[in-house]
């Protein structure tokens, strides 16, 4: 899903939020944490990338050309280089850590990214439930046998 979305999305979430709460931080920064967590966790998929690859081609890709981050994004990674599995674990372990922590510091600010970050996850796997079809390896190697045979 594009940042475009994750913003959009994120921007409904913080327009809920601040109908059913009353923040004890201004509406302006209920807005800029639910967005920059919204959309901010995407920047796991360097990281992701680069575990995977072995270099940071991803990373140098958008620093060249800065114009790919707000414009083509399907320009930025090769085909294979975060996959959804690896991206969704790694949202779900920072989610994990990072709304506990937040909760000992501002229980509301961890409240408020908590629902960012699940917003976000859910609409990644709403759209990858939407494009993808889930094979186990092991059932890939026994059709590729029966038809062999």
């Amino acid at each position: 899903m594009k940042s475009k979305s994750h913003a959009a999305i994120s921007l409904v979430v913080a327009a809920v939020v601040l109908a059913v709460t009353t923040p004890p931080i201004p509406a302006w920064a209920v807005v800029g944490l639910v967005l920059g967590a919204g959309v901010g966790i995407d920047f796991d998929h360097f990281l992701i990338a680069r575990w995977r690859t072995g270099d940071w081609a991803a990373a140098r890709r958008c620093l060249r050309d800065p114009r790919i981050v707000f414009l083509a994004q399907e320009e930025i990674f090769e085909a294979g280089d975060v996959g959804s599995f690896p991206r969704l674990l790694s949202h779900a372990v920072i989610g994990g850590v990072a709304v506990p922590a937040l909760f000992l510091w501002r229980p509301y600010v961890a409240g408020v990214v908590g629902v960012a970050l699940y917003a976000h996850v859910l609409a990644d796997l709403f759209a990858g439930a939407r494009d993808t079809v889930a094979v186990k390896k092991e059932h890939l190697s026994e059709e590729t046998k029966q038809m062999r045979d």
